[in-house]
């Protein structure tokens, strides 16, 4: 999977690792495999991951990710952790984002994918074919989002793995959770599973005051202990939503398509299989005028 930033430029090719490449290949011809992988991906495992990365002894992982990827610590509330974990949920001393409320920021910082929802409610990822309905276990909502768009966040675990609202709202029902798996969202296992359709994940029905009704998907990933939504009543633009407690992990926004002027380029770059890189508070989009 190519990574570009918005000129359309190879930041980093992102490679699937020995161990996920194990997992993930050949599949099929091998039960043994298919078996550890469904324990692997399973509560328990994710739990008892979960469990280690707070403890003293995971901080031995630290080091070597920021270096990596060239982590300014400077940029944080606090410069030294007690466990991978407490890096992993690392807070920004401040967050800059757009605050012009016609302009469409990004809830996270992320690889983001584009697609356009197709008229029976179903959209192409890597190969495979996904529906709302699978996704969001309901079909008169999935019925609204008809022929719109969808907005794909995949972060990576060096990622900023807090989240903000990306307008001012109100909530008008609880989340849903829905019970899963925990695989990877590495692209490797796009290309065997409805990776987001299989894992768990949770959403809420986002009442913007700008830009309509949008449904934000939060989907755990590999080792991701858990979802953190905050229990708000009302948001504002910028304001933290939750976290994601170690892993990788996803956030997938639903949106009417006459409300939003993306900029194009996210399209064309998901066109050319690559994903986008974007920060926390970025704007991707202004909000349309109608005549």
């Amino acid at each position: 999977m190519k990574i570009v930033n918005r000129k359309g430029k190879i930041i980093k090719k992102e490679v699937s690792s020995k161990n996920q490449k194990f997992l993930y290949y050949n599949l099929e011809k091998n039960f043994l495999k298919r078996f550890f992988l469904k324990v692997l991906t399973s509560k328990i495992i994710s739990f008892i991951f979960g469990l280690y990365a707070k403890t003293p002894f995971s901080k031995l992982h630290i080091k070597k990710i920021i270096k990596q990827n060239k982590i300014d610590l400077n940029l944080f509330e606090k410069q030294k952790f007690f466990s991978y974990n407490d890096f992993f949920i690392r807070k920004y001393k401040k967050i800059n984002f757009e605050k012009n409320n016609k302009i469409f920021i990004s809830p996270c910082e992320s690889n983001l994918s584009f697609y356009k929802i197709k008229k029976n409610d179903v959209y192409h990822i890597k190969n495979n074919i996904y529906s709302l309905n699978n996704l969001l276990k309901n079909k008169k909502l999935a019925e609204e989002y008809k022929n719109d768009y969808c907005l794909i966040f995949r972060l990576e675990p060096s990622d900023y793995h807090r989240y903000i609202f990306i307008d001012n709202g109100i909530f008008k029902h609880q989340a849903v959770k829905i019970k899963g798996k925990f695989h990877t969202v590495n692209p490797i296992a796009f290309k065997k599973f409805n990776v987001f359709c299989e894992n768990y994940r949770e959403y809420n029905v986002l009442f913007t005051k700008n830009f309509g009704k949008i449904i934000q998907i939060e989907v755990g990933g590999l080792f991701v202990g858990k979802i953190f939504n905050h229990p708000y009543k009302s948001f504002k633009k910028g304001q933290e939503k939750g976290f994601f407690a170690f892993g990788g992990s996803t956030i997938i926004l639903l949106i009417k398509k006459n409300i939003v002027k993306f900029d194009d380029i996210f399209f064309k770059n998901t066109l050319n299989k690559c994903e986008t890189k974007i920060n926390i508070g970025e704007a991707i989009g202004e909000k349309r005028y109608s005549k």
